[in-house]
């Protein structure tokens, strides 16, 4: 007789088929793995035999939680319930049951033209008033940040052999590993190859640590300092709102969506689409202020 399948069992069996069929990033399978496993704790190990009535309580615990958070929880087990159903494993899907809050996705947090310009400045003075690697590092990470929109990640893992002077762009490795050809701006170019006479001819990365590469999380602190040196809030600048920058400014520019979904990488250009929103934000904000009835009650 065949044992029933524990949850264990069902949620190592799906995040193995995230990673290895759909390339699922360590982040996202991560993320997965850790709301089914406390979906798994609620319904005291029955997660993967859930019927209706269990499902329904295991929504009615998400009480007081964020949409956000209740959307992103149901969309794990809609797709947990799915492969089980697809595999065999199971012979119904009770993910009917599970709530669909209409969540709303707040506008990515930005800066204006000049604000990243103070902070490009910013670096570049300092390097002016101390050349040394440290300098010369940070002026690279800024202006490579803001200068073509790669996640912090990719900034961090970027190999010494991806940037080329003699290429308009950078070989990097994104989310679920997948590689893609990345325009650079001729100043954040500039600025890495100065950067590199820095640097040990040895090293296989282009921002080597001890072990390894620099850590996203003392490239946050990097760039919070540099805010701070600036004279902008720090608690407003991550290496992420750089990413929002460049997307929205382009936008601004003229670049066209297809074009920037690919600049960034994303896999659906639903997720390119919010930085309409963020334009549209910003023309509202001159119709409000500059038409000559804006006053007028």
């Amino acid at each position: 007789m065949t044992e029933p399948l524990s949850d264990s069992t069902a949620i190592s069996l799906f995040l193995d088929m995230l990673s290895s069929d759909q390339g699922a990033a360590k982040n996202t399978l991560l993320a997965y793995g850790r709301d089914l496993k406390l979906a798994s704790e609620t319904l005291v190990g029955r997660l993967a035999k859930a019927g209706d009535e269990e499902i329904a309580a295991l929504s009615a615990s998400w009480a007081g939680l964020a949409a956000s958070s209740v959307a992103r929880k149901a969309s794990a087990l809609r797709r947990f319930f799915g492969f089980l159903a697809a595999e065999g494993l199971r012979t119904d899907d009770p993910s009917r049951k599970l709530p669909r809050p209409g969540a709303v996705r707040p506008l990515p947090k930005t800066l204006t033209a000049e604000e990243a310009a103070k902070l490009c400045d910013t670096a570049e003075a300092q390097f002016t008033a101390n050349p040394s690697a440290r300098t010369a590092r940070l002026v690279a990470l800024v202006e490579l940040l803001y200068g073509s929109g790669l996640r912090a990640s990719e900034v961090v893992s970027l190999e010494r052999s991806a940037l080329d002077p003699s290429r308009p762009y950078a070989i990097v490795r994104g989310k679920g590993g997948r590689e893609r050809l990345s325009p650079v701006s001729n100043r954040a170019r500039a600025s890495v190859q100065r950067y590199v006479s820095f640097l040990d001819p040895g090293s296989p990365y282009l921002f080597p640590s001890i072990r390894g590469h620099l850590t996203r999380v003392r490239l946050f602190q990097l760039i919070k300092g540099l805010a701070a040196d600036a004279g902008l809030p720090p608690q407003r600048i991550s290496p992420h709102v750089l990413r929002h920058a460049f997307a929205t400014h382009m936008l601004a520019g003229g670049a066209d969506l297809r074009s920037l979904q690919t600049i960034l990488g994303h896999a659906d250009i639903s997720t390119t689409q919010i930085y309409t929103h963020v334009e549209a934000s910003r023309l509202c904000d001159v119709v409000n202020s500059k038409h000559p009835l804006a006053d007028k009650r």
